[in-house]
């Protein structure tokens, strides 16, 4: 099989299941090796194909979702009710980044779907050497979200509105998250320096 048609048949697996497909599983369903679907993957991304990564295997992010950023400050103890606010709305978390004044946008991939996968990320972070990206920014960060419709994102906006978690962009912040989040909370908090 040709190396297009082999990514174009790993196209039509992704496109078609509604779980995440290991690199494993396709590599047999495609008889190749585990790095020639890495390298596929790569090669799509850079053709524009909106594929994640999750732990539990590869997805594709379908064209009819809706999609919004959202910027957000609480507590490390809030993580879990913000996260399940999100999936029990139906909606995906995307990631998680943060604007650092010294290091620009630092991203984490994290495609939590479910109360499950909010109880499997928080048990990382209590089990492991690490803290929350939100801790380098005084629990400001933003999250990505994907759902089936803007009115499940718009109802998710008013409930973080509610539960003050709702924050606006800061003067030094890239412009398009400014453009995106100003049309939705204000325009920017001026801040001193």
């Amino acid at each position: 099989m040709k190396a297009a048609d082999r990514r174009k048949k790993m196209m039509d697996i992704l496109s078609e299941s509604t779980e995440p497909v290991s690199g494993s599983a396709l590599a047999r369903m495609l008889s190749v090796s585990r790095q020639v679907i890495v390298t596929d993957i790569a090669i799509l991304r850079a053709e524009g194909m909106e594929i994640t990564s999750t732990s539990h295997g590869y997805l594709v992010v379908h064209e009819h979702q809706a999609r919004r950023i959202f910027k957000v400050q609480h507590s490390r103890e809030d993580c879990e009710k913000e996260l399940n606010l999100f999936v029990d709305c139906g909606a995906i978390v995307k990631d998680v980044f943060v604007s650092h004044r010294a290091y620009g946008i630092l991203r984490g991939e994290l495609n939590i779907r479910s109360r499950l996968d909010v109880q499997n990320f928080l048990e990382s972070i209590r089990t492991g050497k690490s803290t929350l990206l939100s801790s380098t920014t005084e629990g400001f960060h933003y999250h990505t979200l994907l759902a089936p419709s803007e009115e499940i994102l718009d109802l998710i906006e008013n409930r973080l509105w509610e539960m003050g978690f709702l924050a606006r962009t800061l003067p030094y912040e890239p412009e398009e998250l400014q453009e995106d989040i100003q049309a939705r909370t204000g325009p920017p908090e001026e801040k001193p320096e």
